[in-house]
């Protein structure tokens, strides 16, 4: 099996870890245009567990949150650049607007989140305290965005 799961397949990797010990983190994210950024947040997502886990947007779901131009790169390609990351051990698509679903059947130990949210504005609040899953907000690398890279791409 590799880093690209399937729902099913994570949840299993999940419940089989934690039952002999391991520590699962994930986060969520579209990661349409990978950058420094991405890769320091992964990082340190990394460091809170055994295993870490990236529930990436679909592009119907990125269409959702960033509008009809968006996502830049296919879902597949996404997942394929993020699973060549040694930070991330596991790659599991979802379809929604939030990963609140799919976080709730995978029941990490932690769950990261950019510092751009409180645990009052974060959407999956509910679910987090209802499964006692351990949350890190982690700071954002200044200046880099995948909107700042579009907007120079566009800068002729």
């Amino acid at each position: 099996m590799g880093k690209i799961v399937s729902q099913e397949q994570i949840i299993q990797i999940v419940r089989t870890g934690q039952a002999s010990g391991s520590t699962f983190v994930a986060t969520n994210g579209c990661f349409d245009i990978l950058h420094v950024g991405h890769l320091r947040y992964l990082q340190k997502t990394k460091e809170l567990a055994d295993y870490s886990i990236v529930m990436l947007n679909s592009d119907s779901s990125v269409k959702m949150i960033k509008g009809e131009n968006r996502p830049i790169n296919a879902e597949n390609d996404r997942a394929e650049l993020l699973s060549a990351l040694n930070c991330v051990d596991y790659v599991v698509i979802f379809e929604e607007k939030s990963p609140g679903l799919l976080l709730e059947k995978i029941k990490p130990d932690f769950y990261t989140k950019g510092a751009d949210y409180t645990l009052e504005t974060l959407p999956e609040k509910d679910i987090v305290l209802k499964n006692n899953i351990k949350v890190k907000f982690i700071d954002f690398v200044q200046g880099k965005s995948t909107t700042n890279v579009i907007n120079k791409c566009l800068d002729k």
